[in-house]
């Protein structure tokens, strides 16, 4: 991946980030943490989705939204263990 590529991931990966936050409510973690988030969602997305045979097209939006969602999971499942 080249450094495009990287700004890419960056960019995408807070947006997806910050949109899992407002959905999850008390899930922002500020912006380094909102990419965190965001790119850890992309990978559970990238891994989930094909085995579920879900489709959210390509180009960016596609990206978005397949890594918002996955953020959202990930945000679920920290907020569920941080209950217990």
């Amino acid at each position: 991946m080249g450094l495009e590529g990287l700004i890419v991931a960056l960019i995408i990966g807070a947006i997806a980030g910050w949109l899992a936050g407002v959905v999850v409510k008390g899930g922002g973690f500020g912006l380094i943490g909102d990419i965190v988030v965001g790119i850890i969602g992309a990978i559970v997305a990238s891994l989930l989705f094909p085995t579920l045979n879900i489709s959210l097209g390509g180009g960016w939006i596609g990206s978005i939204l397949a890594s918002a969602i996955g953020a959202i999971i990930v945000l679920v499942i920290v907020k569920v263990i941080k209950r217990a």
